[in-house]
């Protein structure tokens, strides 16, 4: 008799004592709190994972809520410290509310820059007397001129010393004013022909005008695609009619 047919006699024989009846009613009821105890288990793991899953989508929409808006001038001087020649002290301007109208002291200077809503144009306008600007009575204004009248857009002033000292004062621009872009701009104060900066190492000239009231006042202003941001000239220089340099 091999192994497998020893295992077949023992399982055909008749155990010593007989087992009791099964207890149906204890079977019963075991099998109720079984149920029970999965039911509440199954139901809590179900309220965590909807509490993780609630707690995922709170958080996205956490994180993808907006900080709350803080207000951004239109106006804003430019990033970095404005571009001056060696022989000026740093210049700043003076915030300029969009939409506003205001009136050329002088002669305006067409650019021929399209924009929107018009020709960019540059004009100089009339500060009246401030105590803190004691020799300061004029600024330069980026606007655009439109069929019925002027949009400023930016407007830049000697903030230090007198407006018509020799050298560069207020330049300032490269940027988005409402929608607009306004180029690196500025004027200088002496008997100026040609203005340039270096950028990225390449010479670039600015394109000038006179101011009428005074023309020893000549306003430049770069070309966008040369000149994005004041922050990239180098210092200005100013030449005089005959080819000498004016400035260090």
């Amino acid at each position: 008799m091999n192994d497998l047919d020893k295992l077949r006699s023992a399982l055909r024989e008749q155990p010593d004592q007989p087992f009791a009846a099964p207890d149906l009613g204890r079977i019963i009821t075991e099998g109720r709190r079984i149920r029970r105890r999965r039911r509440i288990a199954t139901g809590a793991g179900a309220a965590a994972a909807v509490a993780a899953v609630v707690g995922i989508v709170f958080g996205a929409v956490a994180l993808r809520a907006p900080a709350e808006p803080r207000p951004v001038p239109v106006a804003a001087p430019p990033s970095g410290n404005p571009v001056t020649s060696s022989a000026t002290p740093p210049q700043t301007t003076m915030d300029q509310p969009p939409k506003s109208v205001t009136q050329p002291y002088g002669d305006v200077i067409h650019t021929g820059i399209k924009t929107a809503n018009g020709e960019l144009v540059f004009y100089a306008t009339k500060i009246d007397d401030n105590a803190a600007l004691p020799d300061v009575h004029f600024g330069i204004m980026a606007a655009v001129q439109t069929k019925t009248g002027y949009l400023s857009l930016y407007a830049g002033n000697e903030i230090r010393g007198a407006d018509r000292s020799f050298g560069f004062h207020a330049t300032a621009g490269g940027i988005d004013a409402g929608g607009t872009w306004v180029p690196v701009y500025g004027y200088f104060s002496g008997p100026a022909v040609k203005i340039v900066s270096t950028v990225h190492g390449k010479p670039v000239q600015a394109r000038t005008a006179l101011w009428s009231v005074d023309p020893s006042v000549v306003v430049f202003w770069f070309d966008q695609r040369e000149v994005p941001d004041p922050a990239v000239l180098t210092p200005l220089v100013a030449y005089g009619k005959d080819g000498t340099r004016l400035t260090k």
